[in-house]
């Protein structure tokens, strides 16, 4: 008999200013007098089983979200039917504004049980011309959502796919430290077949750069538990790549 997979417990649902998280979210630009008024737009609803869309693309936008506990993916479908995964957003991190000109350019999906808040736009957005801070929050954020896609851009420009990988591994051990987690020992929550199709790879070449990694010692992988066993030194590799001049010699060939 098979066993039952234990789902992942949720955080009790807390109000703005009781949130572990509100240092990362949108609280951070309130005074605390101001924080009901935010409170008060808040919509909390039942967890989003994995799987379940958030919202799709072409759908019209009403609101803005942000993950609580769990993982969200966002990605694009073209004419053919193709799926090209867009980003990953982790616990305090804010998706969806790119609807923000009427209707979402991309579908968001649950990678696993997950609590999500939504903040209606309208109200927020009034709410932003009330709160000066908030609206200059809201600016940047959306900055950083357009800063985000030319980085992407860059990433699957680079020349290998160990750069690729070690840049997503990089990316996630900043964005734990942010959250006052372990930067070096977290768990990845999206399967390899998500990161190969969002670093524009094959399955197969994430698997064997995983395994040149570990046998480098860098890394070390229990299933998608990952620990990174080396951060300075994958720091340091992706450093080398930016100065083709000074890499060493068949780093490039090795790494494909």
């Amino acid at each position: 008999m098979d066993a039952i997979p234990i789902r992942p417990a949720l955080p009790e649902c807390t109000g703005c200013d009781r949130c572990s998280l509100s240092k990362l979210c949108l609280p951070l630009a309130l005074n605390t007098p101001d924080m009901p008024k935010l409170e008060a737009v808040v919509k909390r609803d039942a967890p989003y089983e994995r799987g379940r869309k958030v919202f799709e693309q072409n759908g019209a936008f009403s609101s803005c979200y942000v993950v609580r506990s769990g993982a969200v993916k966002t990605s694009m479908a073209s004419e053919r039917g193709d799926e090209k995964i867009l980003g990953f957003y982790l616990p305090g991190e804010i998706f969806g504004l790119d609807g923000v000109r009427g209707s979402h350019s991309c579908t968001a999906v649950a990678l696993e049980r997950s609590s999500i808040c939504e903040i209606p736009f309208p109200t927020l957005e009034g709410l932003a011309r009330e709160l000066p801070d908030l609206q200059h929050h809201l600016f940047k954020l959306m900055s950083r959502e357009i800063t985000g896609a030319e980085e992407l851009g860059m990433l699957l420009s680079k020349n290998t796919a160990d750069e690729r990988i070690v840049s997503l591994l990089l990316t996630l051990s900043s964005r734990h430290a942010r959250r006052k987690l372990s930067p070096t020992s977290f768990r990845l929550p999206m399967p390899r077949g998500d990161i190969a199709n969002f670093l524009g790879l094959a399955v197969e070449t994430v698997s064997r750069v995983f395994t040149r990694l570990q046998k480098q010692e860098l890394i070390r992988l229990n299933g998608r538990q990952v620990e990174l066993l080396e951060l300075t030194a994958l720091q340091n590799q992706l450093k080398q790549a930016a100065r083709p001049d000074e890499a060493c010699p068949g780093y490039a060939n090795a790494s494909r």
